[in-house]
């Protein structure tokens, strides 16, 4: 078992892969700590769902933007929010409030990054498609999900065909602050920005000359998904 340290820092996200198969025994294994993860309340509020039927896999890699790595990777999962379960356990029970959304959000995203961790420490790799939520209603119909399942993101799992850089995360001294919130530190930002265009400029594939406030600027003013809050409400969600 490697460094749990070293594995977590030395995380990158993978989108080749061998043709080598995960165990079903590794697949058992990376589930069972992925929930072990903490959940609010011992609420529970998470599904994966496996998906092995390679038409369904073609299906959510063109859905999400033709990320061929959907139908390369040995494993590919869609991690749900799901409240399901509990309705069928308490009929009454009150899942239109916001508190719920963000509680389902929180613990899939947890036993998630579980999953990661777990399998990195088996030498496979992964990357998470938050893609799937390019057309969430096409998901849940092709997941046959029923009302307060909601599908958040998928993961890719598999043995890396080739280990990428690590893409140099923003220094910790901007992301942590005390006893009260400060504003952004211009200079440990340029710094940071030097960095990541090194680090583009550099990297083995997909070069470029881009700052991470280049990329913030590029990507914040973008519509992102405009139609997932009616969704939502559709579904139940986030009414009250």
């Amino acid at each position: 078992m490697k460094s749990i340290t070293n594995l977590i820092c030395n995380h990158r996200s993978i989108r080749n892969f061998t043709n080598q198969a995960v165990s079903n025994e590794q697949c058992k294994q990376i589930i069972e700590a992925a929930q072990s993860a903490s959940t609010s309340s011992f609420l529970q509020c998470y599904s994966i769902i496996r998906i092995s039927d390679k038409l369904l896999r073609s299906e959510f890699a063109i859905l999400s933007g033709d990320q061929k790595w959907i139908l390369e990777s040995a494993e590919f999962w869609v991690f749900c929010a799901d409240f399901n379960r509990h309705i069928e356990v308490c009929s009454n029970a009150k899942l239109g409030y916001i508190e719920y959304l963000i509680i389902g959000c929180i613990d899939t995203a947890m036993m998630a990054q579980n999953a990661m961790i777990t399998a990195e420490s088996m030498d496979l790799g992964g990357v998470f498609i938050g893609g799937i939520r390019n057309d969430i209603e096409k998901a849940v119909k092709l997941l046959y999900l029923p009302k307060f399942v909601l599908p958040l993101f998928g993961l890719c799992l598999g043995y890396p065909q080739y280990i990428p850089e690590i893409k140099p995360r923003i220094p910790w001294e901007v992301i942590v602050h005390e006893n009260k919130y400060h504003p952004l530190n211009q200079k440990i930002l340029e710094r940071y920005n030097l960095d990541i265009k090194k680090y583009y400029q550099n990297r083995s594939n997909n070069k470029r000359n881009d700052t991470w406030s280049q990329l913030i600027k590029q990507l914040m003013i973008k519509e992102m998904r405009p139609y997932m809050l009616n969704y939502l409400h559709k579904q139940g969600w986030g009414i009250y």
